[in-house]
């Protein structure tokens, strides 16, 4: 097996041939940053590559493993960390140049976990500025770019992750999401990206955003996926809000039968623009899955989908109005969308504020009874494919100094709500640009939605299809 061959295998089979000892722990990390050292000046997935941690923790996993020593589920498995993510010793720098050299004193505790499942760090991947936008660019590390298409948005917060899993540098990566930032990644990327239902992973440091800060994983297979949250998910004390349920046994149960669901489809939620081509894509999909899955295809418009843009404009800008301090030392070298995004959001009262925070717990509320008559919720994961950077708007749509948020208007409904919800890929644009299709399931259903992600990779496997990386 080549070095190639290596580094795009997913984390199912990498692990298993460690088992086996078919392959070291030491090929696979020298393989995967091979891989890396070949593309990532083009790519820009990465704001800290940890080449020799890596290979000292590969050889220890080797000479554990030669040594007949108990492993995890992911001994010597590569894995990426988002640069939103506080890692012991290691810059934790969230896109800014504010933050440029700070370094974090504390390991997160999914970064504990996934040590203590035998995964091995490679590095840490990049974000835009403190994870505001849905396009891959910060003043810090500049611009990610899409392995698919060369200077186009490889999207949101966890975009180095995205691209990290397109462009074969390992097969787990770990993203976040605030309003659509593993999903939307995975859409442009044309890979898998999972938001679990809130507080399935525990979140550290615990977001500001009152309870739409998700951990999840970006990966090129649905298997990979139910096996790192399976390492990772759970409750801990420092994310007081993190679910006490253990996980269910994704790995073990993903194949479970799909069938006797309630699928619903809506193209637009009642109100998003979508683009044609994407729109189209993704009616076909849904309608493959729910041939998969043996189920009628129920087409509705929800109550509640009109009502989202407005409160996501409000809380996306009051978020961020937390860095109003910075702007007298920071504005002229910070991301000008978001300088405009902080300074509307600090225009809000508290009495403002509190008022639409009760009109969001009705949204939310509406939400979760539209869940009780069905099972499973299929839309579009985003409205345009990946577009030019560093535009914050595909150029055919409407311009506004900072909403990003016009084109996304699918994801963040269930960052509020909380419920699990996963792009998978479902097609290429005529530009060759990928799609995602969004499954969104009941609050705590998260074993569902990956049951009904691994259906449809069976009916329409994606895995096999990679950029060329070297045409960008």
């Amino acid at each position: 097996m080549s070095a190639v061959e290596i580094a795009w295998l997913p984390a199912t089979e990498m692990a298993a041939l460690v088992r086996r000892k078919a392959v070291s722990p030491v090929e696979i990390i020298d393989a995967v940053l091979a891989q890396v050292a070949a593309h990532e000046p083009r790519i820009n997935a990465f704001t800290q590559v940890l080449a020799d941690q890596a290979r000292a923790a590969a050889r220890s996993a080797e000479r554990a493993m030669m040594a007949g020593e108990a492993t995890g589920p992911l001994h010597g498995v590569p894995v990426t960390i988002k640069d939103l993510t506080p890692m012991r010793g290691l810059p934790m720098q969230s896109g800014s140049l504010i933050h440029k050299g700070t370094v974090s004193e504390e390991d997160a505790p999914v970064i504990t976990r996934l040590a203590d499942a035998g995964a091995i760090i490679i590095g840490k991947t990049t974000t835009p500025e403190f994870g505001w936008t849905g396009v891959s660019h910060s003043p810090l590390s500049g611009a990610t770019h899409n392995p698919w298409k060369h200077g186009y948005n490889a999207g949101a917060s966890s975009a180095g992750a995205g691209a990290a899993a397109a462009a074969g540098f390992g097969p787990l990566h770990q993203g976040g999401d605030g309003a659509g930032s593993i999903r939307m990644p995975a859409h442009f990327c044309g890979v898998f990206g999972m938001k679990p239902s809130y507080g399935r992973i525990p979140y550290y440091p615990v977001g500001v955003g009152d309870y739409t800060a998700h951990l999840g994983p970006l990966t090129r297979t649905v298997a990979d996926a139910a096996l790192m949250m399976q390492a990772v998910a759970g409750p801990h004390p420092w994310d007081h809000t993190s679910l006490e349920a253990a996980p269910a046994d994704y790995p073990a149960r993903l194949h479970d039968p799909v069938r006797g669901r309630r699928i619903a489809f809506s193209a637009d939620l009642g109100h998003a623009r979508v683009d044609p081509e994407v729109a189209s894509l993704v009616r076909r999909a849904a309608e493959s899955f729910a041939a998969a899955a043996e189920a009628e295809l129920i087409e509705v418009t929800p109550s509640w989908g009109k009502l989202g843009p407005e409160l996501a404009r409000f809380f996306w800008a009051a978020t961020y109005s937390r860095l109003v301090p910075h702007l007298d030392e920071w504005a002229d070298r910070m991301d000008q969308g978001l300088v405009a995004c902080i300074r509307d959001g600090a225009r809000y009262s508290i009495p403002d504020y509190q008022a639409m925070r009760a009109r969001k717990y009705q949204y939310i509320a509406e939400i979760h009874r539209f869940f009780e008559g069905v099972d499973l919720l299929l839309t579009p994961a985003v409205s345009v494919a990946a577009f030019p950077l560093p535009r914050l708007q595909p150029e055919h749509w409407p311009q506004h100094p900072w909403d990003w948020l016009s084109w996304a208007e699918f994801s963040y409904p269930f960052n509020y709500a909380g419920n699990p919800a996963a792009s998978v890929p479902c097609g290429f644009t005529p530009a060759g640009l990928p799609v995602g299709l969004q499954i969104v399931g009941r609050r705590f259903d998260d074993l569902g939605v990956l049951q009904a992600a691994a259906l449809f990779e069976k009916a329409r496997p994606w895995a096999d299809r990679r950029p060329d990386l070297a045409a960008g």
